[in-house]
């Protein structure tokens, strides 16, 4: 078992952040595309060019082709319209290509950045949050993002030049009935500010619903078997629909608001033309005005008001791009691993098989409790370094230290004399090869997670590590042998199975620094018999640091490190600990026990 430093919280508040900081910080994205974005506001104009054809032709058709009675103008006046039709629809279909490119591709860039981003945080990071929200704010939200993104660039820029284009037309043609329309702008300027002031904190509700829905259903998915075995499938139905319906309410919060808002805002709309038809139909009557030129002055006026309800769903789609935009960039001011950068020196290889020597190290986790209190030994080339305690100990903890998986707060490790601190965490990183007591294996082929400690090897090279893991003959066994598919986390192999495929991973690796983080903890003692012949292949020339609960385990150690409350209480070689006569002696004595750990929870806590 391990130390549970952290509990995972989907759930976990985003920094608020106002709009223009969004804003500002996403631009950015649009600059490689410069052109179609040009290109798709272009196109956007000249189609809606092709739109202000249509109410000055009517007007025409009517003032001057049926009013007048000039019939031989009637066809061309129809052919002039179809050609505005034709040019709107073609350049409308052009707009909507650029657009899907432009669009697809700023949502590649910003994940890709974003996914960048996620490989270079520290283990840390990962222990707070959840899988399933991380998923959220990579996939839902960058969407989110981009959408207001290029629908912002184009459909926001071609409606307020269509708002000015239309405006000055109606106030140089018709001043009075221009202003007339205008009549309801205070009210819809007025309902566009109240909703842009109070419409984030929903939709920020909204997407942390949503980021908590996935994280649960995340968890029911890769722990299906459990959930059956203990037969909770009505307990999770619960907890899902419990999360479901925070999102439900979240998103019917949105829409109620936006169901009110929005026919309000059309409601004012359709005062302006209501005061437009009854002031000048009363023109027409009075012989102020012909009719051609009203109905043309009314359709304008549709044109006017259409980009203004535009930007009110522009302005929507604003405050869901901003509340997404919070946790996209949540992600990109996260601190990265500290020497995450080319500069960092790289750390000499001459030096990978030296001593390793650990001085003073104490370390927490965030305001936890204190897990290491002062650790200090040393390691010399090629030992076997033991490490043995109870759960909470801090075992785990004290060989994460070692690849700077977390950072040291207080002393200092050192490798041939060189502190870790002052080197790249890459460099470092490619000293060390682990094996944990749950191998990981990713949703491929065996061929591709032995290959994945060293991506470049040979055919042979893979196939020896294989037989040096003990694991050739098993997969030769397989129907599509190297070839077989493990499924999700190697479910489709038995423990023993994707413990040796992790080894083989590891002897692949050919690190010179090993840690083997209680790897035949669960397996049976047949498989732990090919899995120990295995690790002593692994650990041959190697500096290795086993963290184990078998005494079988043990007691080959060069070093046996006794570890309890976070302090080390003993420290030598299996013979001199049984000397001493201390707390290791007392726990080997102990008949008929096999697990150092079991052992420690039996003693009688000081």
């Amino acid at each position: 078992m391990k130390h549970n430093h952290s509990v995972t919280d989907p759930s976990l508040k985003s920094k608020a952040r106002p709009t223009g900081e969004i804003l500002r910080r996403v631009l950015p994205y649009l600059k490689p595309y410069k052109l179609m974005a040009a290109g798709t506001i272009g196109c956007a104009l000249v189609s809606l060019a092709g739109s202000f054809a249509y109410p000055r032709l009517t007007q025409f058709v009517i003032d001057d082709v049926i009013v007048k009675g000039q019939p031989g103008l009637l066809l061309p006046a129809a052919c002039g319209l179809f050609l505005a039709f034709l040019l709107r629809d073609l350049f409308n279909s052009i707009r909507i290509r650029i657009n899907n490119v432009f669009e697809q591709n700023v949502i590649f860039d910003m994940r890709r950045d974003l996914f960048a981003k996620l490989q270079r945080l520290p283990v840390g990071f990962f222990d707070q949050r959840s899988s399933g929200d991380l998923m959220t704010r990579l996939i839902e939200d960058v969407n989110a993002v981009e959408r207001v993104l290029i629908d912002g660039t184009e459909q926001g820029t071609v409606a307020v030049l269509s708002i000015i284009g239309v405006g000055i037309y109606m106030f140089w043609n018709h001043p009075v009935l221009a202003g007339i329309a205008m009549i309801p702008l205070p009210i819809l300027l007025g309902g566009a500010l109240w909703y842009t002031l109070t419409a984030h904190n929903r939709y920020r509700a909204q997407r942390e619903a949503s980021s908590a829905m996935n994280a649960l259903l995340m968890d029911d998915l890769q722990g299906i078997r459990q959930i059956k075995a203990f037969n909770r499938q009505s307990h999770e139905d619960s907890r899902f629909q419990k999360r479901a319906g925070d999102l439900r309410a979240g998103t019917l919060g949105v829409m109620r608001v936006w169901s009110v808002y929005s026919p309000a805002m059309s409601l004012a709309a359709s005062m302006g033309s209501v005061l437009v038809l009854w002031f000048g139909g009363k023109q027409v009557l009075n012989g102020e005005m012909k009719i051609g030129e009203l109905i043309g002055f009314i359709f304008f006026l549709g044109l006017f008001y259409e980009p203004v309800g535009k930007l009110h769903g522009l302005n929507q789609m604003l405050q869901s791009a901003r509340a997404a935009g919070e946790r996209v960039f949540d992600i990109f001011d996260a601190a990265s691993e500290k020497d995450a950068t080319e500069s960092a020196p790289m750390f000499p290889p001459s030096q990978a098989r030296s001593r390793i020597e650990y001085r003073n190290v104490s370390f927490k986790y965030s305001d936890d409790r204190e897990i290491l209190k002062n650790i200090s030994f040393t390691a010399e080339p090629g030992q076997v370094i033991a490490l043995v305690g109870p759960t909470g100990a801090g075992k785990s903890t004290l060989v994460n230290l070692l690849p700077r998986f977390y950072e040291l707060q207080t002393g200092d490790i050192l490798i041939g004399g060189k502190s870790i601190k002052n080197f790249s965490i890459g460099s470092l990183r490619d000293l060390v090869a682990v094996v944990s007591q749950e191998p990981f294996l990713f949703n491929g082929t065996i061929r591709e997670n032995i290959l994945y400690g060293k991506l470049d090897a040979g055919e042979s090279e893979m196939m020896d590590a294989a037989k040096a893991a003990n694991c050739h003959e098993f997969i030769s066994r397989l129907s599509e042998g190297y070839d077989s598919r493990v499924g999700e986390r190697g479910v489709k192999l038995s423990v023993g199975e994707k413990q040796r495929v992790s080894i083989a991973r590891a002897l692949l690796r050919d690190a010179p620094i090993l840690i083997l983080d209680e790897a035949t903890a669960s397996v049976d003692t047949g498989t732990e018999a090919l899995i120990q012949q295995a690790l002593e292949h692994l650990m041959k020339n190697r500096t290795s640091f086993v963290i184990a609960h078998r005494l079988s385990t043990i007691r080959k150690a060069d070093q046996i490190l006794v570890l309890q409350h976070g302090a080390i209480v003993e420290k030598g070689n299996h013979s001199s600990l049984i000397q001493r006569d201390g707390l290791y002696a007392r726990l080997a004595k102990i008949h008929n026990r096999t697990f150092i750990e079991e052992m420690f929870e039996e003693l009688p806590h000081e």
